[in-house]
């Protein structure tokens, strides 16, 4: 997403009872879990690119070391989720940055496997379809939590899924993670959109400490929605290098 084009958030009416200063603070908030998101994925594209086009990757693809590339960013990300109340804001943030560095390491293959020309399109196909679904769920008056327990149930699917598939290596079996994985990941970018905007309103009189904890949980969120809606259009749109 880009930073040039923040969103236009609109004044909430007077009559839902809620002061125009606290929706300036909403949109200062939101842009500001944007910015970080929008900076993690910078950040993850450029590590990603430098380790597959250096070669480090393929030599790392040889040795059992892969395996703790693939699998830091779940430990993190876990770390970060779980421990989030009890660490500063700067040590959040630069957890932050950690795990946007390891994901860029584990996603390197995405640069060997397709052509660049490929990975831009889908770049932007994701991005537009996030920014959409993203800005739905924050405009939205309708309730999406009800359909978060069918979006959490559909992710366990596709990881259960996935994992059957290491050893049953159907292609059928991929392309319905792939479709089915969309699916999921448009429609928890909204409800998270709609989450977080909500979270706004429990944190906005807590310490600038506490807020700044739930901008960082926030951008974390909405990142890992991007990068996994990412994925599963380039399994579904990718042009594979001959």
């Amino acid at each position: 997403m880009a930073l040039g084009s923040q969103p236009r958030w609109t004044v909430r009416p007077a009559v839902t009872g809620v002061p125009a200063d606290i929706d300036v603070g909403l949109r200062d908030y939101m842009l500001r879990i944007y910015n970080y998101m929008a900076s993690g994925l910078a950040l993850t594209g450029i590590v990603a690119y430098v380790f597959a086009q250096s070669g480090m990757y393929a030599q790392v693809a040889q040795t059992p070391f892969i395996w703790l590339i693939m699998l830091a960013p779940l430990g993190l990300v876990l770390w970060i989720s779980y421990g989030l109340q009890k660490m500063q804001a700067s040590t959040a943030q630069a957890l932050f940055w950690v795990f946007a560095t390891l994901m860029g390491l584990s996603l390197a293959s995405i640069f060997m496997r397709f052509t660049g020309a490929s990975i831009a399109r889908v770049f932007f196909i994701t991005a537009g379809t996030f920014a959409a679904m993203s800005l739905y769920g924050y405009t939205t008056k309708r309730d999406l939590s009800r359909f978060g327990s069918f979006l959490i149930m559909g992710l366990i699917g596709i990881l259960l899924a996935s994992v059957v598939n290491i050893f049953l290596a159907s292609s059928a079996l991929h392309f319905a993670i792939s479709v089915i994985g969309v699916l999921v990941f448009v429609g928890l970018t909204a409800w998270d959109t709609q989450r977080i905007k909500e979270t706004y309103y429990e944190y906005q009189y807590a310490d600038g400490d506490t807020v700044s904890k739930q901008a960082i949980m926030g951008a974390l969120t909405l990142y890992l929605d991007f990068i996994n809606l990412f994925v599963m259009l380039m399994q579904l749109l990718g042009v594979r290098r001959d």
